[in-house]
């Protein structure tokens, strides 16, 4: 018998991997500009070989949005699009990161849990040569934004993904059809966490994604982020 997984551990999931979607609007919206000068410790990519300046910045991309937003989607897609432009990436999905139970009191989303392995996670790959390192989660709070570039030891930029909510709940049952509870605790979730990030605002810049496909999200997220081109220099 199958036994379901208890809707607070995935609360910030994205769409299952490689999930297709037929449409997801275009445009973007800029917010504030973020501090940049950390610097990546090695000089060349452990898996790539690919030669990096020693005065090249290393940098994070959240994806941020609510549940069935298509975050990791998204987050597998810019690494995709970065690894075929020659850039030495990562790309990490923070729900595996908490994937523990049960979650101390206090700390619905175990984010402590996933703070405590995103440093270890992140310094791996920094020092493995990743200059472009792409997270897929969510972040509520600006507090939880500074947490997570400390643990990150380089400059994070925040994209929100904005999707109609109707879109959103047909992935989610999709997703979760015949799962009775898991479903409308997500269906939920949706329009919660939606309302959250709204009043939160603390991405640096939106996508609004209703109507575009996982490729077009993605290359937009690049265009915005500045990550396109050669591997940079500050």
């Amino acid at each position: 018998m199958r036994i379901p997984r208890p809707p607070h551990l995935d609360a910030c999931q994205g769409p299952q991997r490689h999930a297709s979607s037929s449409s997801w609007r275009a445009g973007v919206t800029a917010r504030r500009p973020r501090p940049t000068g950390w610097r990546v410790g090695a000089q060349s990519s452990y898996r790539l070989r690919v030669p990096i300046p020693r005065t090249t910045s290393c940098s994070a991309l959240l994806i941020n949005g609510t549940v069935g937003a298509g975050k990791t989607s998204v987050a597998e897609m810019v690494g995709d699009l970065l690894t075929e432009a020659g850039m030495p990436n990562a790309v990490i999905d923070l729900d595996w990161l908490r994937r523990s139970w049960p979650s101390p009191t206090g700390d619905r989303f175990n984010v402590a849990m996933a703070l405590r392995n995103l440093r270890s996670v992140a310094r791996n790959y920094r020092d493995a040569g990743a200059v472009r390192i792409v997270l897929a989660g969510v972040i509520e709070t600006e507090a939880n934004r500074d947490r997570h570039e400390n643990a990150l030891g380089v400059p994070l930029s925040v994209c929100r993904l904005r999707v109609d909510l109707p879109l959103v709940r047909a992935r989610l049952a999709q997703r979760h059809e015949a799962e009775g509870a898991v479903l409308q605790w997500y269906l939920a979730r949706s329009g919660e966490l939606d309302a959250i990030l709204e009043a939160a605002a603390l991405e640096d810049f939106t996508v609004s994604a209703t109507d575009l496909s996982i490729l077009s999200t993605a290359k937009t997220v690049l265009s915005s982020v500045g990550w396109q081109g050669p591997c940079p220099s500050p």
